[in-house]
């Protein structure tokens, strides 16, 4: 781990350390560099979830009745009809 030199925000400081729970400067800075490093990671992976799946779900075709549903299939018989004895006491 570096040691590094800089001017902090006091005000900014003491409300990270009492919204953390922590005791030290170090401590506050570097659990809200973690916070922020972890943010950061999940968004990531959020906007590449979110690609993937407008990759694989093209939304416009599933609005396009026409385009997933035969219009043999509108025609069909209706649900619980479709025995192998054609409606039919056997």
């Amino acid at each position: 781990m570096g040691k590094t030199l800089i001017e902090i925000d006091e005000e900014a400081l003491a409300i990270a350390q009492a919204a953390f729970g922590t005791k030290t400067k170090k401590d506050t800075v570097n659990r809200a560099l973690r916070e922020v490093s972890e943010r950061v990671k999940r968004h990531e992976a959020r906007m590449a979830a979110e690609r993937t799946a407008a990759e694989a779900l093209d939304l416009d075709m599933l609005l396009d009745k026409a385009a997933y549903r035969a219009k043999s299939e509108t025609a069909a018989e209706p649900l619980g009809t479709g025995d192998d004895t054609g409606g039919k006491a056997a």
